[in-house]
């Protein structure tokens, strides 16, 4: 089975004006998405994320490379690559003068998909915008409007699902509501391209992760094997009474006091047992009220891997 994104060298170059020079978003990307995934791409603003989204969509043209859309490519089988992909995008760009009900519809008819194969009343219902059908958009808050445009994505049932940063500015509730129904989406066979701020959504989310920076991926595989590849943990232990220094015996160790008066141990698991740790700190005479272990998260391998790479 063809992947449901596979990308090819892809460059992107802006045009610079009399006095900037060109910009370059994107140095040969090369990508690969398979079908039925949940994949997060992450980066810092400005790295190249929503270039590549909207140059898969048809909203901006790519200065070279390939890419395919569920085997289509974006150029050559324009049409079918764009059936083939939803995109929910950050900006709140709504067709203002329809109500949510015509907005679907609209944008339904614009895929081709015939009256009796719309899915209009089940996507409001999903989305929890029955009472709000038939208000102008215009008319809706900033959520409500978040909702419908991650409707608008879904009229034409894609078998791909692009959300860029389809929780930013929004609700628990929504966000809630949002996640349950693109689980199901992908657990019914719906690939699922995330980009987002939020490390701890993608942590959960996410099986597979790549991380874009300066226009080039740094990092991308399995959730797991990234986390793995980050050879850090921490050890945090709770003494009865708040420590204030710490003792000589562990100075060969990598510690430090918190501000609530724990002792943390950063250690590399790959060079040091559990059980190693705890004998230094008995026989520093630290008596062990509470332990608590901190593995490395996505957020420690994001920031190592955007903070040392230029």
């Amino acid at each position: 089975m063809l992947p449901a994104i596979e990308i090819s060298q892809l460059r992107k170059t802006y045009k610079g004006g009399r006095k900037s020079p060109d910009k370059v978003a994107l140095k040969g990307i090369d990508l690969t998405i398979l079908r039925g995934a949940f994949f997060g791409l992450l980066g810092p603003n400005g790295a190249g994320k929503s270039t590549l989204i909207n140059i898969l969509a048809g909203l901006v043209v790519k200065t070279s490379g390939e890419a395919f859309v569920c085997g289509h490519d974006i150029e050559r089988d324009m049409r079918q690559a764009r059936l083939s992909i939803g995109v929910v995008p950050q900006e709140l760009v709504l067709d203002t003068f329809f109500t949510v009900r015509q907005a679907l519809d609209i944008h339904a008819g614009y895929y081709g998909v015939p009256k009796a194969k719309r899915r209009t009343q089940e996507i409001i219902n999903v989305m929890g915008l029955s009472d709000k059908a038939d208000i102008h958009a215009r008319r809706l808050s900033g959520g409500m409007r978040r909702r419908l445009l991650i409707a608008k994505a879904l009229v034409h049932s894609p078998p791909v699902l692009v959300l860029d940063e389809p929780t930013a500015g929004v609700d628990v509730e929504l966000r809630t509501q949002l996640w349950e129904y693109v689980k199901q989406l992908n657990k019914n066979g719906t690939t699922v391209l995330l980009t987002t701020h939020y490390l701890e959504e993608a942590e959960e989310l996410c099986d597979t992760v790549a991380v874009i920076n300066h226009g080039e991926v740094v990092a991308c595989d399995r959730k797991t094997a990234l986390l793995k590849r980050f050879d850090s943990k921490q050890i945090v232990i709770t003494p009865p009474q708040p420590m204030t220094m710490i003792p000589d015996s562990l100075r060969g160790w990598s510690c430090d006091v918190s501000a609530e008066g724990k002792l943390v141990i950063s250690y590399k698991p790959s060079q040091h047992a559990v059980g190693e740790i705890l004998d230094a700190v008995r026989v520093s005479g630290i008596v062990i009220a509470d332990l608590t272990t901190r593995e490395a998260d996505l957020e420690d391998v994001f920031r190592h891997l955007t903070h040392n790479t230029v």
